[in-house]
């Protein structure tokens, strides 16, 4: 969500910002909106105001003996009651129409990101470690593949129970996706800082509208017949602690993190990914949130890059960070890192993590604010989330790049104390 007071004294630049996402200007548009909820407010201030003069005049015709101006003035009053309250009603359908006009609008990139259209057009920032070197002659193996054959992932059921994008995991395979989040878990409370959050998992729309999910990507969504949502992600609760909240400036920054299943519809995925994990529509992630103050959000980006990084980089697997160009961001995001582990199954890179800083897009949308020590007024807080990481993506990293020639899958060294010291699944 924007301030509109900065839209109309910065006209151009939000147009041009617009145009690097590959939206057409809409500043003309959104103050055309303001300016008929501005007019609207005018008239009914000027009746406002006629109204209690008119009342006063009354007071003094009857105690002149003028009835007959009084009942004038009686009527005037009456038709002048009709028009507030008519026209209370119209103000608030302009600024609800206003606000529906924003709220399709996507947050406008930093001046550093790429001007591009799609993940073609992504930056890569830097890379971590080497592509693993097999001890077998065969190509490797993809992770449905090896989790079949080890009789540790079962889609043909999942698929008559639920649906295609479902999976369900048995045996070692199922206690190695439950040791992936509670090593993230672990690792970004205990060295990290974050405070662990056991959030619901069903939400009411109002969260998802701050974090800028509504009302552009409902279908994306899946909701119950009681009007819940099912979280997409984590983000969603976490984020939305500070709705409507004015924290002291000591209270910041605010890191807090949840490992959650997440339901996504995929409506836009058809087709893509069908095959195995990739792409379900439910599946556990690590999420991290922060909140914070405007001059720290930069760093603090760069801050939680780090702590996803580290996940993999314990977990000893080869990645990459990209600098997503504006054609490829999130809605809400002004700035995104993508984290993509290499998947020898698939000779690919693929996204394992998204950190992005939101600034005060969403903030404005929940009306999150703080009070700096040294001041009375209230200021938005700058807003961050970020993957920490996708726990069935890092299950088919390690199942891949930890396979044998014989089929077995080798336990990360880090993994194996939660796996009650198991060095080997097969």
């Amino acid at each position: 969500m924007f301030d509109i007071r900065w839209i109309r004294e910065n006209a151009d630049a939000f147009d041009r910002a617009l145009a690097k996402r590959g939206y057409e200007a809409s500043a003309a548009r959104l103050i055309a909106l303001d300016d008929s909820r501005r007019s609207h407010i005018t008239k009914l201030q000027e009746a406002q105001e006629r109204r209690n003069a008119a009342s006063k005049e009354i007071g003094k015709a009857k105690g002149s003996g003028d009835d007959a101006r009084a009942q004038e003035l009686i009527d005037e009053v009456a038709k002048i009651k009709a028009f507030i309250q008519a026209g209370e009603e119209e103000e608030r359908k302009l600024v609800a129409d206003l606000e529906a006009a924003m709220a399709v609008i996507p947050n406008l990139p930093l001046d550093d990101v790429p001007v591009g259209e799609d993940e073609d057009d992504n930056v890569r920032l830097k890379t971590h470690g080497e592509k693993p070197v097999f001890q077998f002659n065969e190509a490797p193996r993809e992770h449905y593949e090896l989790g079949e054959k080890l009789g540790g992932m079962d889609f043909a059921t999942a698929a008559r129970q639920s649906g295609s994008r479902f999976v369900i995991l048995k045996g070692q395979i199922a206690r190695l996706e439950r040791a992936l989040g509670q090593f993230m878990i672990d690792l970004h409370t205990q060295e990290h800082g974050y405070t662990e959050v056991s959030p619901p998992l069903l939400v009411h729309g109002d969260p998802l509208y701050g974090t800028g999910q509504l009302p552009k990507f409902g279908e994306d969504l899946f909701k119950t017949t009681t009007d819940h949502y099912l979280i997409p992600t984590a983000e969603v609760p976490l984020t939305n602690l500070v709705s409507g909240e004015i924290l002291a400036e000591d209270q910041l920054p605010l890191r807090v993190t949840a490992l959650t299943y997440c339901f996504r519809s995929e409506a836009g995925s058809a087709g893509r990914d069908t095959r195995g994990m990739l792409r379900q529509h439910q599946f556990q992630k690590c999420e991290l949130v922060s909140i914070t103050r405007p001059e720290e959000s930069l760093d603090e980006l760069e801050r939680m890059l780090g702590c996803a990084e580290k996940v993999l980089q314990k977990l000893g697997l080869h990645y990459r960070v990209m600098t997503l160009c504006t054609g490829d961001m999130g809605f809400g995001a002004r700035k995104t890192y993508d984290i993509e582990v290499w998947l020898p199954g698939q000779d690919a890179y693929r996204e394992i993590s998204s950190c992005s800083v939101c600034g005060d897009f969403q903030a404005r949308r929940m009306n999150a604010r703080y009070r700096p020590a040294d001041s009375k007024q209230t200021v938005h807080v700058h807003t961050l989330n970020g993957s920490g990481i996708a726990v069935g993506r890092a299950l088919i990293a390690v199942v891949e790049n930890y396979q044998n020639g014989d089929g077995t899958i080798t336990v990360p060294e880090v993994l194996r104390p939660y796996m009650g010291g198991l060095e080997k699944i097969g």
